[in-house]
């Protein structure tokens, strides 16, 4: 992985980096490999699987409730370009 060219990605994400710029994600990139490289060391023989990190059930979060809603024609009023009843955007990726 540590082939990655990140300019060639820069570029399809439509940007560009400089050399510095490159160099500082290349090492920033690796510090994060080597982190997670450390996580294949913790010791989970004895740790039983969970498919969420709270004990008790988390009644203590509030329900959705909708309080406000908008009309297309309203949540549109300010888009500065929309096409069939949709926002316009730019592209952003290839």
């Amino acid at each position: 992985m540590e082939n990655i060219d990140f300019k060639k990605l820069a570029h399809q994400l439509m940007f560009d980096l400089s050399d510095s710029e490159e160099e500082d994600i290349r090492n920033e990139f690796n510090t994060l490999l080597s982190q997670l490289h450390l996580m294949d060391e913790v010791n989970t023989d004895d740790v039983e699987p969970q498919a969420y990190c709270f004990e008790e059930a988390t009644t203590y979060i509030r329900e959705d409730e909708v309080e406000h809603q908008f009309t297309q024609q309203e949540a549109l009023s300010n888009a500065p370009k929309q096409r069939d009843g949709h926002f316009l955007v730019p592209r952003v990726v290839k």
